[in-house]
């Protein structure tokens, strides 16, 4: 394939899933995006996610006819990063990460209590994941301990990975929830 720009063809090649197309797509949108998003985020492991979210969703929406003049693509593609990102911000603001060592100290070789620690959390996540519905807790089993693609567990669920999306963002917020209730507790007890 050469390519001449973003035309008429080029998009039909890109909605009707040419192998070349897609290849070139993402290969040229790719490291745009990884140029765009270096400045503004730091993990390159986010970045990866916000390029690919944004791939996706823009080869999506071209398969439903949603982006007219080809032209516009590079464009297109520009504000979808976006969105993405800001989703990525808001999801941060609202719901701050908990810190993969909030109750680990930093080296377990210097305490020698770590093994019933690491015990103990696990019960903790253990007791919270029995309290989470049931689809909640299939889910972020699949995420996280399985680590199954997302696209299968879309399928599995039998639901738009896009609201996959959303199913995830509110799994995970009701465990935090759980979580920092559990330990703030556990805080107060005598």
């Amino acid at each position: 394939m050469t390519f001449t720009g973003f035309t008429r063809e080029y998009l039909d090649g890109l909605v009707a899933a040419d192998p070349e197309t897609e290849r070139h797509f993402t290969r040229y949108f790719h490291e745009l995006l990884y140029l765009k998003l270096r400045s503004k985020v730091r993990s390159p492991e986010l970045i990866e996610d916000i390029s690919q979210e944004t791939l996706m969703r823009v080869i999506r929406l071209a398969r439903r006819g949603e982006i007219v003049p080809p032209e516009r693509l590079g464009g297109f593609v520009h504000s979808v990063s976006n969105n993405v990102l800001m989703e990525h911000i808001r999801q941060e603001t609202r719901h701050p990460q908990i810190p993969e060592n909030a109750a680990e100290p930093a080296d377990d070789r210097t305490d020698p209590g770590m093994p019933l620690a690491n015990e103990d959390n696990r019960r903790i996540v253990t007791r919270i994941l029995g309290v989470l519905p049931e689809k909640d807790r299939d889910l972020l089993r699949m995420v996280f301990l399985e680590e199954v693609d997302k696209s299968e567990i879309a399928r599995r669920l039998g639901v738009d990975p896009d609201y996959l999306r959303v199913m995830l963002h509110r799994a995970k917020g009701r465990f935090r929830a759980a979580y920092l209730e559990t330990m703030s507790a556990r805080k107060a007890a005598p």
